[in-house]
């Protein structure tokens, strides 16, 4: 007989390529890791991996279970959901993964919602730009809030994934409080800006294409634009006076100080902001009522963001 938590080792390895990358994405040490795929080879009769010294690869019938693993995974994901179900109980641990500032704005309102649900346990993860989706479909998480600049619908991991657009956050731009873009008189011309000190994240980062893509008519970014990581630290680098900057408007609630916000032309980018689950555990009651306080809190931070951009002074207000 297998065992199921060999399989998820074999599958996470398939996913990762290393045995201490592995180890790293479970929690485990990279001995523990290697014992147990060890293990589960004197279980399936067969050599599941090429091992040297310094490496180790699937054999192809490594690859073979690996695939299989991912199916068997997932059906009895799908039971054990169908159990609950029939329970009609809102049990268990559920855990979404979400990008920072959608950790921000969503969190209160999940609590909110969540909190008369006494026998589930919520955990609210912040991850890397771009992690949520993977981790959902490895099943480190259970949902996950993701976002888009590019107008193209999540990868649904050839129909294994479930996605919903819950919101669209547009472009807003950041400037210190004594900055003269600060006076709402001022009109926003971004071919007057490309002198400024830009603070954007580094290449490769999705909100750093909202950048490029906001002053592409430009030539891009310019090139002795500041790059950082993480939304916070930008605004925290801009209230500080050290250049300007193109944020999400969800970066409204952040609540950093010395700040001033514009909007910025009709053409700017905005971010789409979806929510992906695994397909085999929709019948989950846990799964099911938490989707739903998403699609509710969604509603509330889409009013509020609203709200938030009518507050601001436009382009040439």
């Amino acid at each position: 007989m297998l065992d199921l938590r060999r399989l998820q080792l074999l599958k996470e390895f398939a996913d990762k390529g290393t045995i201490s990358a592995t180890a790293a994405a479970l929690g485990y040490t990279a001995s523990a890791v290697s014992q147990q795929l060890s293990a589960l080879e004197r279980e399936a009769g067969a050599q599941l991996l090429d091992r040297t010294a310094r490496s180790a690869e699937l054999t192809e019938t490594g690859r073979l279970l690996a695939d299989q693993a991912e199916q068997i995974l997932a059906l009895v994901e799908a039971a054990e959901a169908v159990l609950d179900e029939r329970r009609g109980q809102v049990t268990g641990r559920v855990t979404v993964a979400a990008f920072p500032t959608a950790a921000v704005a969503f969190a209160p309102r999940l609590a909110q919602s969540l909190r008369r649900h006494t026998g589930m346990q919520l955990v609210l993860r912040q991850t890397t730009e771009g992690a949520g989706v993977r981790q959902v479909s490895a099943a480190e998480a259970d949902v996950a809030l993701v976002d888009d600049w590019r107008g193209r619908r999540p990868d649904t991991g050839a129909g294994r994934l479930r996605h919903e657009h819950l919101l669209r956050d547009p472009m807003v731009l950041a400037v210190p409080e004594g900055h003269r873009l600060a006076d709402p008189a001022v009109p926003v011309e971004l071919d007057r800006l490309l002198d400024e000190a830009w603070i954007a994240a580094p290449q490769g980062e999705p909100s750093r294409y909202g950048t490029d893509t906001l002053l592409a008519d430009l030539g891009g970014a310019p090139q002795a634009a500041w790059e950082f990581e993480g939304l916070g630290t930008i605004l925290s680098l801009v209230s500080r006076g050290i250049g300007i900057a193109a944020v999400p408007a969800m970066a409204l609630s952040s609540g950093t100080a010395g700040l001033a916000f514009r909007r910025l032309p009709a053409h700017a980018p905005s971010r789409d902001v979806y929510m992906a689950v695994r397909a085999a555990s929709l019948r989950r009651p846990a799964i099911g009522v938490t989707l739903r306080a998403l699609k509710k809190a969604a509603l509330d931070v889409q009013r509020d963001l609203n709200e938030a951009l009518d507050r601001i002074p436009g382009t040439g207000d």
